[in-house]
C-alpha cells in the first residue's frame, strides 16, 4: 500500500505543478485536501509520510477513532460532509476547517461551541450551483444572506465557496462550471466588501479543470488511496 499512496502522491504533485504552470497558475498556490473518509489510520500515515498534512473526513464517528489514532501527527483536519446539528459542537472543536457550511442555525452552533483556546473555525459555504435536489448546498439565491450572517459570528472566518458540480463528460464541461463558480465568488466577494481566498472545487476525475479556474483546494480521494476501505 505505501509504495502505491507515495507513488500516487507524487504523480499528483507533478500534475499539479504542470497545470499550474501551464494555465498561468502561482507556483503552488493550489493545495491537496486528501479525502481519507472510508479509509483506515494505516492509509492516512501512510500519506502522511508522502508529504500530505491536510485530510478530510465526512462523518464525525469515523473522523473521531482515527483522530485518536494518529493524535500524534500534526495533521490539519477538515470536515466535507453534511453537518448534523447534534454533531456540530464535535466538529468545532475538532477540525480546523469546514468546507460544508450551508445553513444559518449550523454556523450558530459551530461559532458557539468552537474554544476560545483555538484559533477562528476556517469555512467555506457549499452551494449547490445547479439546485440539484441530491445535493446539500446554499442556493444561489440565498448565498448573500447566509454569508452575511456567517461573517457576524466572531469564532468563524468566512474563507471561500465549495461546490461539488455535475458530472460532465469531458474536461471543457467542467471548466465552464468552475470557472462559473469562481465567478460567483468574485462576486459574493465585491458585494460583501472582504477577500475571500479559498475555492475548494475539484476532485480526482476533475481537478485539472479546476485548478485552470483557480481552485485553491483540490479534494482528492481516490486519486491518493485507491478504493474505500471502510
Amino acid at each position: 500500500m505505501s509504495s502505491n499512496i507515495k507513488t500516487r502522491v507524487q504523480h499528483l504533485r507533478e500534475t499539479i505543478r504542470f497545470t499550474e504552470i501551464e494555465t498561468g497558475r502561482t507556483p503552488h498556490s493550489t493545495q491537496v485536501l486528501a479525502v481519507s473518509k472510508k479509509h483506515a489510520a494505516p492509509a492516512i500515515q501512510e500519506a502522511f509520510n508522502a508529504g500530505l498534512r491536510h485530510f478530510g473526513e465526512s462523518i464525525w464517528q469515523e473522523a473521531r477513532d482515527k483522530m485518536h489514532i494518529l493524535e500524534g501527527l500534526p495533521i490539519c483536519w477538515h470536515f466535507i460532509g453534511p453537518i448534523q446539528s447534534n454533531k456540530a459542537k464535535h466538529i468545532a472543536k475538532n477540525f480546523s476547517w469546514v468546507h460544508s457550511l450551508c445553513r444559518e442555525n449550523i454556523a450558530d452552533m459551530l461559532n458557539h461551541a468552537r474554544p476560545e483556546t483555538l484559533p477562528h473555525l476556517n469555512v467555506c459555504l457549499q452551494v449547490n450551483l445547479d439546485n440539484e435536489p441530491t445535493k446539500s448546498g446554499v442556493s444561489l439565491d440565498e448565498l448573500e444572506t447566509l454569508a452575511r450572517t456567517v461573517i457576524t459570528l466572531p469564532r468563524l472566518r468566512l474563507r471561500g465557496l465549495m461546490m461539488i458540480p455535475k458530472p460532465c463528460t469531458n474536461e471543457h464541461a467542467s471548466y465552464a462550471q468552475f470557472i462559473s463558480f469562481a465567478h460567483e465568488q468574485d462576486k459574493l466577494s465585491k458585494h460583501l466588501n472582504i477577500t475571500l481566498d479559498t475555492l475548494s472545487m475539484g476532485m480526482s476525475h476533475d481537478f485539472k479543470a479546476a485548478i485552470r479556474a483557480g481552485s485553491t483546494w483540490i479534494r482528492i480521494g481516490q486519486g491518493i488511496f485507491g478504493k474505500p476501505e471502510l
